[in-house]
């Protein structure tokens, strides 16, 4: 018998989280067709002796609307593994969406998403308006791997309501009959559910509120409603995280999928001081699933960092003017000037002249929770390396120590802002978290925050620092790969992958785990129009292979590009 592929004599983790064993995988028309012992031959070969032959990684978070429209690779997220990625997460993306509210969908994915305008307005066609036209432009198109959209609220609310749903007017009678029909038919279409967001940090460039953030019970029910009669899927939801808990939010988000019978992932994030809001979150899980819903918390399983540098979109100094005198200049030039003591004694005695739009900016001062990041990045940093401790040490201010690390590497240097996850200085909460199975993971947000934030490469930190090199609270293997693949398959209700097994989609890596490690991120300038992004690689990925085809070897990309629009849920194979 012949196969297309056979992988050989690879430790081969099945997704379920049980332990490795030795044994073979043949693959024909983009499935597995045999597992264990494989006797016939395929066209191509891999030796996977010594290997790990894992599922390919599903991610649910991520932001890809425009890039796998614009770009044949969804990079950070394939470097790492990631074979299918979701979209239209946070209720932001581009459809449904007239001619004349294109600027709105802009200004809204600019602000929450840290897009530049002029990527989107050069790097779109808007040859779609409806969310199924969208659809079928994502089909049209050829990437890497699989991508799956939500419907998102925000163009939903702009495209029913016009420049009402943008101010966040309350929807009416009509308005409500008209979203809950076109939530019906994007499920229909391929959408895999319906995605909002009250984060209060999700503001458009302008500064606003986006306009899903305050929308009524009622509008979530009526939407619920029409996912529900197309056929069924997700609830994904950002909550925001009021002085008094999760309690008041994420409630009525409860309420409205038990109504219709939906699940619901919402996101989900640990302080790092103050009173543990999320052990309430989880209370509430418990119960609504002690009921019979069927609700997940999204937890990322490292700190969410934020990217600080003087070629990113934050840094300790942007609102001072005294720095906004030379920020346009080319980085080389910036840097010389910025050691010069006069430039230095100037912008460390000046102070912020206006308010940030973007609340995010001020944790770039948040100096207890930022972190040299260097070529090896440690994302579970002893409090010791923080800015504000080191600065302790050298007797400057914590103002003047990011300063200088800053002009570190003629510039180039990077500092991690823990913006949430490491509670007292530590992941072991997160750890405690990822464990259960009310949690699935997520949170990378792939093609987004191009200049924020680069959290796309969380599974290879799963497998390094989780698996491998923690002092202590280490995952097995098996149940780090069970947490990337087969878990986030099916709260996404994607069944036909996420296992090594007959019948499964031959989504797969081949992964040296011994020699897996994650590079520092960089910036790269290969957007629309130029423009720059945060990329992040990794050694020990030797084949990462999406319906039978190997698009990546040893982290360089084949010309293969296999990668589909999945359609709405899928079943799991007929055993």
């Amino acid at each position: 018998m012949t196969y297309d592929l056979v992988i050989r004599n690879g430790s081969i983790v099945d997704g379920l989280g049980g332990e490795p064993y030795v044994g073979d995988v043949g693959v024909r028309d983009g499935v597995i067709a045999a597992v264990g012992t494989v006797d016939g031959t395929g066209e191509r070969e891999i030796d996977a002796t010594g290997l790990l032959v894992t599922p390919g990684f599903v991610d649910l978070h991520t932001h890809y609307d425009g890039q796998a429209i614009w770009s044949d690779r969804l990079t950070p997220s394939s470097a790492h593994g990631v074979t299918t990625v979701v979209m239209g997460n946070c209720g932001v993306g581009f459809a449904p969406c007239r001619h004349e509210d294109h600027d709105v969908l802009v200004d809204v994915m600019a602000g929450v998403e840290d897009i530049p305008g002029v990527v989107m307005t050069d790097g779109l066609p808007w040859t779609w308006e409806t969310f199924g036209e969208f659809m079928d432009a994502l089909d049209s198109g050829k990437r890497d791997i699989d991508v799956a959209a939500y419907l998102p609220h925000s163009p939903l609310r702009v495209y029913v309501m016009g420049q009402r749903g943008a101010n966040r007017e309350p929807a009416t009678a009509e308005d409500l009959a008209k979203m809950r029909a076109l939530a019906k038919e994007a499920v229909e279409l391929g959408a895999l559910g319906f995605a909002s967001s009250r984060l209060g940090t999700h503001r458009t460039e302008g500064g606003r509120q986006i306009p899903s953030y305050d929308a009524a019970y009622n509008e979530i029910l009526e939407i619920g409603r029409g996912v529900a009669e197309g056929g069924g899927g997700l609830i994904q939801f950002v909550p925001d995280i009021p002085a008094g808990g999760y309690q008041p939010v994420l409630q009525q988000v409860f309420d409205a999928a038990g109504e219709v019978g939906l699940p619901v992932t919402f996101t989900l994030v640990v302080g790092n001081s103050g009173d543990p809001l999320w052990e309430d979150a989880i209370t509430m899980v418990e119960k609504a699933n002690g009921a019979g819903a069927d609700i997940t918390a999204q937890v990322l399983p490292r700190p969410i960092g934020l990217m600080i540098g003087l070629n990113l979109t934050v840094n300790p100094f942007m609102l001072y003017p005294s720095y906004r005198e030379i920020a346009d200049l080319p980085l080389a030039e910036r840097v010389t000037r910025m050691r010069t003591p006069e430039v230095r004694q100037r912008i460390l005695a000046d102070k912020p002249t206006e308010a940030a739009k973007n609340p995010l900016f001020y944790l770039a001062q948040a100096w207890d929770w930022i972190f040299p990041l260097g070529d090896d990045p440690d994302y579970e940093p002893d409090a010791s390396n923080s800015i504000a401790a080191r600065a302790r040490a050298r007797g400057v201010s914590p103002l003047e120590e990011a300063y200088d690390r800053l002009l570190d590497d003629d510039g180039h240097a990077i500092l991690l802002g823990a913006m949430a996850n490491f509670q007292n200085n530590s992941l072991n909460t997160v750890g405690e978290l990822i464990r259960r199975d009310d949690v699935v993971l997520g949170l990378g947000d792939g093609g987004a925050h191009y200049g924020m934030i680069c959290d796309a490469s969380y599974s290879t930190y799963l497998l390094t620092h989780w698996v491998r090199d923690r002092a202590s609270g280490r995952l097995s293997v098996g149940e780090a790969v069970r947490a990337l693949t087969s878990v986030p398959a099916r709260v996404a209700g994607l069944g036909d992958r996420g296992r090594i097994a007959l019948g499964y989609k031959a989504d797969l890596n081949v992964i040296d785990h011994a020699a897996l490690r994650l590079h520092k991120p960089v910036i790269t300038h290969d957007l629309p129009a130029g423009g720059r992004r945060l990329d992040q690689t990794a050694d020990g990925y030797v084949a990462t292979i999406v319906s039978g085809e190997v698009i990546a070897h040893n982290g360089v990309p084949t010309s293969a590009r296999p990668g589909k629009l999945v359609r709405g849920r899928q079943p799991a194979p007929v055993s």
